[in-house]
């Protein structure tokens, strides 16, 4: 039987609404009044953000392995940032933090320097995008205040606009978020309280100085090394098979390769440690490592038998995260 039409008198009107259409479930009506579901009216851009997703939203950028490494695996760091046309008037400083209080997105400080979180959710496909929102907000914000989490616009720079490509980018791992605040001491409230907080849940973490955008960590039960790497996904994995049949894939008695993890379009080799091993002792084991594997990217010939099932375990080890 077919649905009867409500009458024209019943039908919703639409109507305009000022300002942004804020977000509903998909099957409630849109806000702008259209009388139409939000997936089928203003949704349908929401989704097709969420969905056109940039898969290395850090490619151009200083140090992108580090980048990804702060945004997925180190729960404190801080790094300073240099923006292409220099600081505005009454900002003195930009830094990258991996996580502000209460999960700001970025926060203006009471001296005007400014702070951006980079392990928050963001609304859309490109990280980037969303990210150079927050800090363009954050430079002409009121000082002492934080950034508010809103939708970037579709169309606006990304941080390879904003950022000086030349300018160095070497995190600071921290023991702990006391960077939150000009003095951890006087911090109180809600802020206090957040500071606590993370500060119980912060893993250990070093990052090594003769490699880049390595990161040890310790554990409970062990510890770890997980390893950004900027090489093409294939040509890494058979270099990273022809050392693991060849038995040389460690990093020294006791440790081992257990896998890897995709995360912003890059690999990231990840290696069980013995709980003694300390990010000191994973230096040279480290460096000896990059000389082995720089060799294996080199060797283009076909993979052996061997080399072809260490590959095949290694890709079922691997899994993907952003």
């Amino acid at each position: 039987m077919a649905k009867k039409r409500r009458p024209q008198s019943q039908a919703a009107k639409p109507r305009r609404v000022d300002g942004e259409i804020p977000v509903v479930g998909a099957r409630e009506p849109c806000p702008c009044g259209s009388g139409r579901r939000y997936k089928a009216c203003h949704g349908r851009a929401a989704a097709q953000a969420v969905t056109e997703l940039v898969q290395r939203p850090f490619e151009g950028l200083a140090g992108e392995c580090d980048w990804v490494a702060l945004r997925e695996l180190v729960p404190a760091a801080t790094v300073p940032l240099t923006l292409a046309d220099g600081l505005p008037e009454g900002v003195p400083s930009v830094t990258l933090a991996t996580v502000l209080p209460m999960a700001w997105p970025a926060l203006r400080r009471d001296d005007g320097s400014v702070m951006v979180g980079l392990q928050n959710d963001t609304p859309s496909g490109d990280l980037s995008r969303d990210l150079a929102d927050v800090l363009r907000r954050a430079l002409t914000g009121e000082p002492g205040q934080p950034v508010a989490a809103e939708r970037a616009p579709g169309e606006g720079p990304r941080l390879q606009d904003l950022l000086d490509p030349e300018a160095p980018f070497t995190p600071e791992v921290h023991d702990g978020f006391e960077f939150w605040v000009p003095n951890a001491e006087s911090a109180d409230g809600a802020v206090a309280a957040s500071l606590e907080r993370a500060n119980e849940a912060a893993l250990p973490t070093s990052r090594l100085t003769g490699v880049e955008a390595a990161y040890w960590c310790r554990t409970p039960e062990k510890n770890h090394l997980r390893w950004v790497m900027p090489h093409p996904e294939e040509r890494l994995m058979n270099a990273l098979a022809r050392l693991h049949a060849a038995g040389a894939s460690g990093l020294g008695d006791g440790t081992r390769l257990v896998g890897s993890f995709r995360a912003h379009g890059l690999m990231v080799p990840v290696w069980d440690l013995p709980g003694a091993m300390t990010a000191e002792d994973c230096e040279k084991p480290a460096a000896a490592f990059a000389e082995r594997l720089g060799e294996a990217l080199a060797d283009d010939s076909p993979l052996t038998a061997d080399e072809r099932r260490a590959r095949s375990g290694l890709t079922n080890r691997q899994i993907t995260l952003s």
